[in-house]
């Protein structure tokens, strides 16, 4: 297992996220078909977290894990009842091109969860877990921040404020009074730091409100400890989110 100290920053990237725990979503979404042109999934990529949501306003999903083998994409385990964003989703920041005629476009604060493709930063927690994983992990405390002023130098970044120059006035605590940050995943959303495109998104653990996130995935804390101890930093894991009528133009295999 691979536990990381905090670095200074962390460009881990990504609106933070409050989520919600809804009745079970009826899976009725159809299996992926024809390419699209605007997403190509890496060749050297080997591991996909794949949510789909029945359209753009939706805060609820199914996520559904892939693994390559021999060049073929193949279904791993159960898929997972998640939450996701408030306001649904729009066009975020990732490996993906957004289309030019694009009607939803992911902003800070809007309460979307981005929607295209994206790489996987690292896991993080309150502390060391006690199972084993291949992939990085950083540990956080109170005092270690994600950063979501755009006119920050730091926006879009995880740091620990006690060691950096202060210099925004809002931000995410990434060890929180409740749970919801015990495990999560960092998504490589905005890895540029464009203002205002959103920041501090994360995959993590869904709480009992009944609303959707503020843009990140949830779900149950025995799942994303499933996913933790499934990913493998060497090979290269994904994150595709999309709605369902973006979702079928997709050619895994």
């Amino acid at each position: 297992m691979k536990n990381l100290s905090l670095l200074v920053l962390s460009v881990l990237f990504l609106t933070a996220c409050n989520a919600s725990n809804q009745a079970p979503l009826e899976t009725t979404y159809q299996e992926v078909k024809p390419q699209s042109n605007n997403i190509s999934i890496p060749k050297d990529a080997s591991q996909l977290l794949m949510v789909t949501t029945a359209n753009w306003s939706s805060k609820e999903g199914i996520l559904q894990r892939y693994e390559k083998k021999n060049n073929h994409w193949e279904k791993v385990g159960e898929n997972i009842n998640i939450i996701l964003g408030r306001n649904g989703l729009g066009w975020g920041k990732g490996l993906h091109h957004t289309p030019n005629d694009a009607k939803y476009i992911k902003k800070e604060g809007d309460g979307k969860a981005p929607a295209g493709l994206f790489s996987l930063g690292n896991g993080f927690g309150y502390s060391q877990t006690n199972f084993e994983m291949n992939f990085p992990y950083a540990t956080y405390k109170r005092t270690d921040h994600c950063v979501d002023d755009s006119k920050s130098v730091w926006y879009n970044q995880i740091i620990d404020s006690k060691i950096i120059k202060k210099d925004y006035k809002s931000f995410e605590y990434m060890k929180l009074s409740n749970n919801l940050y015990k495990y999560g995943i960092t998504v490589n959303h905005n890895p540029n730091q464009i203002a205002q495109a959103g920041s501090c998104i994360f995959i993590h653990i869904k709480n009992k409100s009944g609303k959707g996130t503020a843009g990140c995935t949830a779900m149950r804390e025995d799942q994303i400890i499933t996913v933790l101890k499934w990913l493998k930093e060497e090979e290269k894991p994904l994150l595709l989110q999309l709605p369902q009528e973006e979702m079928v133009k997709i050619n895994l295999n």
